[in-house]
């Protein structure tokens, strides 16, 4: 069996090739990560939770201190590890069934004949919109491609084989749209504890196209993307680039890509972020797994999923600093 700090590292290394993408993949992985470095943890006669606290706090930064002690076979340590297991069991559950039990509250939110609008592509805004449709209600679905990744034409051809009438357009085209449109529905990569959101890129223009408009602009997201962060902390990472391979093609813009300049940078700089930052002013309603929320109790119910406790990352000093 694999120790811990191999598990770890082999997690991360996925993270950073990209060979785990998307909110619930990563959430649901790294729970499943957790219970199992839990299960492995060697706990000793006192102070057990604490072991686990510090083991699961190891995780989180990304450092693996692992001490070993002396096997325990006590009962005791034993139901203090089922317990913590079973708990992290029904996380994963929790985030595995997230989209049906958002999904519950479509026929609430959008009404016969309404015209929706997204961007890109949203397994949470897909299952949400189906369960519209087998309520029978009437609808059309506008969808912006979500350039240069076009999620959305992924989207769009899953809604038209679930018989939902769909339009695509293309993000340029979302303002000269919004007018028809009587809401935006949306998902989210996190939701940050002053109700801002953390979403794919482009959304951000979506949403003040909206709010130009006086359309409500609503914003899907599983307990999973609650983020106790707020966007000023500096731990927060707002964004990060992705491949410029994707924006163009290298071998017919390799002329501009030379270091022809005289300082030895290239002619032609290509940047491609992933996010976007969505304030909460732009935000109408949030639909969770728990009900509709508005922005400005988002900071509540994430103290609900968070105490003080889990905001401290300790960063262990290293010598001569």
């Amino acid at each position: 069996m694999p120790d811990t700090q191999a598990l770890v590292n082999d997690f991360l290394n996925k993270l950073k090739k990209r060979k785990i993408e998307g909110s619930q993949a990563t959430a649901k992985q790294t729970a499943e990560l957790l219970r199992s470095v839990i299960s492995q943890t060697r706990v000793p006669y006192t102070n057990q939770a604490g072991a686990l606290i510090d083991s699961v706090k190891a995780v989180g930064e990304r450092l693996i201190a692992a001490n070993p002690v002396a096997a325990d076979k006590s009962s005791r340590s034993k139901k203090l590890k089922h317990d913590v297991i079973e708990a992290v069991n029904e996380l994963i559950q929790d985030i595995s069934t997230c989209h049906e039990q958002i999904a519950e509250q479509a026929v609430e939110h959008i009404h016969q004949n309404e015209v929706i609008l997204t961007l890109g592509s949203s397994r949470t805004v897909l299952e949400f919109l189906c369960a519209a449709k087998e309520k029978k209600r009437s609808f059309r679905v506008f969808v912006a491609e979500g350039a240069p990744r076009y999620q959305g034409h992924l989207l769009a051809k899953e809604l038209v084989t679930r018989g939902l009438q769909t339009t695509l357009i293309t993000d340029s085209a979302v303002f000269a749209m919004i007018s028809r449109v009587n809401m935006v529905i949306v998902g989210a990569h996190a939701v940050m504890a002053n109700g801002g959101v953390i979403a794919p890129i482009g959304l951000n223009m979506v949403a003040l196209a909206a709010q130009k408009h006086a359309v409500p602009f609503v914003v899907l997201a599983g307990s999973h993307k609650l983020c106790p962060l707020y966007p000023h902390n500096p731990e927060v990472l707002l964004n990060e680039l992705r491949s410029p391979s994707e924006l163009l093609d290298f071998g017919e813009f390799s002329d501009c890509l030379d270091f022809g300049s005289g300082d030895g940078a290239p002619l032609l700089h290509v940047v491609n972020p992933t996010f976007d930052y969505v304030p909460p002013k732009l935000v109408s309603l949030f639909i969770t797994d728990t009900g509709g929320h508005n922005p400005s109790y988002m900071y509540r119910l994430i103290a609900d999923y968070y105490s003080a406790d889990d905001l401290v990352v300790q960063r262990r000093s290293t010598s001569g600093n």
